[in-house]
């Protein structure tokens, strides 16, 4: 009887020390599980951020409350809608100025010069409009602002009047030229900056891409390409590989070193 009463004991501990492994099996099922969702949901909101800054990147800098926003993953800066220009459209020079011609010339900026190539065929508007800011030396001395280092996301940005990124609401043109169906923007491209969801929010500002970029197109479609880097793009990757501006953005803000136009000459 006592051999039989141990044996009975001993099955009976078997078998609470599987149900006990069970249970730690199912508990540690169910953890990974609550882990992989709350990796997911994480990864989900990194990547709507990067997407939201992405769509703001070439409009005026966003306030510090769009910042926060986007960054929290609740939502993005309210877009423009699109609008044909009315009151400003005088001080807009003819697309038939530019159409069918190519201009060339140098952008020289502080830290070295650009060999430039405008494109009047595919973007007559956006050709016309920077050969006449050009001849007028409107760029002699305004600054680049702006500077995206991101792994697949690199520009340079310039031209705002007053310095900061902000667009000059008495000079804005449309419509979009030239822009790309794939979102893909290559190295060299010369680019107009514009506000968000405005295909008329075009302005006196452009970006430089110094490596292979895609930014996607937001409500009003992508961005006017109007010309390219012909010589000097190493000029802008030496820029990029300085850095930004401490406290800024890890991979958007002012470039570690002011950047500014010694002249801008097209002929």
């Amino acid at each position: 009887m006592a051999a039989s009463s141990r044996s009975a004991r001993e099955a009976k501990r078997r078998v609470q020390q599987m149900e006990a492994k069970r249970e730690l099996r199912k508990e540690q099922d169910k953890r990974r599980k609550r882990d992989n969702v709350l990796a997911i949901g994480a990864g989900t909101a990194a990547l709507l951020v990067a997407l939201v800054l992405q769509l703001t990147v070439f409009s005026s800098n966003p306030t510090e409350d769009e910042y926060a926003a986007a960054q929290a993953g609740l939502t993005s800066p309210s877009a423009t809608p699109s609008a044909a220009p009315t009151s400003n459209a005088a001080n807009i020079p003819k697309p038939a100025t530019a159409a069918g011609k190519t201009f060339t010339g140098e952008l020289k900026l502080n830290s070295g010069t650009l060999g430039v190539e405008l494109d009047g065929t595919a973007a007559p508007q956006a050709a016309a409009v920077f050969k006449s800011l050009a001849d007028q030396k409107f760029y002699d001395g305004l600054n680049c602002h702006r500077l995206t280092t991101g792994e697949t996301f690199g520009v340079l940005q310039c031209g705002s009047k007053a310095g900061d990124g902000s667009s000059d609401p008495s000079y804005s043109w449309g419509p979009l030229e030239n822009t790309p169906e794939d979102n893909s923007y290559p190295a060299g491209t010369i680019a107009v900056a514009r506000s968000g969801g405005n295909a008329y929010g075009n302005g006196t500002q452009f970006f430089i891409v110094y490596k292979d970029t895609v930014i996607p197109a937001d409500a009003a479609g992508g961005y006017t390409v109007v010309g390219k880097v012909t010589s000097g793009l190493d000029v802008v990757t030496k820029i990029a590989a300085a850095g930004l501006k401490p406290g800024d953005n890890p991979a958007d803000g002012a470039p570690a070193e002011p950047v500014t136009i010694d002249s801008f000459s097209l002929k």
